[in-house]
């Protein structure tokens, strides 16, 4: 795969519309799409990820979907390497390569690589996981305590990453941001441009909450019963992301399903504004509206020529 590979990465805040959007410009220019959401590699994940339905899978063909069972480990490591075998695989195929989701990280280090920190300590990782489990947000505090920079970034439940950054910390004795800083994510292996869906914020937590109560009338409390049925700890960290973690309280006998809702929209409001947090410190990106011409015309500057033909004939 060659260093110019080129790669167009649709992102945006949950709800913001990327997978319609992206899945129309794929079939215009003849591309594929890989996954850059963390919770829809996971299997039995549909509802509650906004997964993109069967139907529209045969319309283009996707990547990095269903990988992973909801008890698997799965990490920013093993999404580039996966995501580069994909990019490699699509263009032999002589097609294009988009990546959409909302999962900055993984934008980040398909497009610069990853820094060579600590190797992950299974001992260690046990302890703070039970250091969490016994008083919540306390990693956090400690974290901010450490690595303010690392910390300021990250919410208080993101449990993933508080481990990861302190684990580094403890292992090496310097904040996982100093080891970022150093690496500077530049080991390019492809040629991307991120494009950010941009929207109000107030529509976007006005979509929030109508999405919400669309999943659970869609099926989303018996698929998070499902899950915990067949014996998925609720503590998963694929099933304390919005939505499992606070219909699973439901399911478990904890909360009514009203509340349960309320929890699970303002829950995936303050995930909109993560990602919009993360976005906005990307200096490359570029942000549009969200519509087909928008992100039709970064095609162009990317694929100049070929775009114009395709799009020409799909119009025909």
């Amino acid at each position: 795969m060659s260093q110019q590979t080129p790669v167009l990465a649709i992102v945006g805040p949950t709800g913001s519309g990327k997978t319609d959007l992206s899945i129309e410009l794929a079939e215009l220019i003849g591309a594929e799409i890989i996954n850059a959401d963390s919770r829809q590699v996971y299997r039995k994940l549909d509802i509650g990820s906004a997964k993109p339905t069967p139907a529209q899978q045969q319309r283009v063909r996707h990547h990095l979907i269903d990988v992973v069972d909801p008890d698997e480990t799965f990490d920013a490591a093993r999404f580039r390497a996966l995501a580069l075998e994909a990019v490699a695989d699509i263009t032999a195929r002589g097609k294009r390569v988009l990546v959409v989701g909302g999962t900055g990280l993984y934008v980040k280090v398909l497009r610069g690589g990853l820094f060579d920190g600590p190797s992950r300590d299974a001992q260690l990782r046990a302890r703070l996981q039970a250091e969490e489990a016994a008083a919540p947000g306390s990693l956090h505090r400690r974290l901010a305590q450490v690595d303010p920079t690392t910390a300021s970034r990250l919410h208080v439940r993101d449990r993933v990453r508080l481990i990861r950054a302190l684990e580094v910390f403890e292992l090496s004795g310097q904040p996982i941001s100093e080891w970022q800083q150093r690496h500077g994510f530049r080991n390019a292996d492809v040629r991307l441009q991120g494009v950010v869906l941009s929207l109000p914020r107030a529509e976007v937590y006005r979509r929030i909450d109508a999405r919400c109560a669309a999943m659970v009338a869609s099926g989303l409390v018996e698929e998070v019963r499902a899950l915990l049925d067949a014996g998925y700890d609720p503590q998963l960290p694929s099933l304390q992301s919005p939505g499992y973690r606070e219909i699973s309280e439901h399911v478990r006998g904890m909360c009514d399903l009203n509340a349960a809702l309320a929890r699970m929209a303002k829950a995936t409001r303050n995930l909109a504004k993560r990602q919009l947090t993360w976005f906005r410190g990307d200096k490359e990106a570029v942000w549009v509206e969200p519509s087909l011409t928008a992100v039709v015309r970064e095609a162009r500057l990317l694929w100049p020529g070929c775009a114009d033909t395709q799009i020409a004939s799909a119009r025909g």
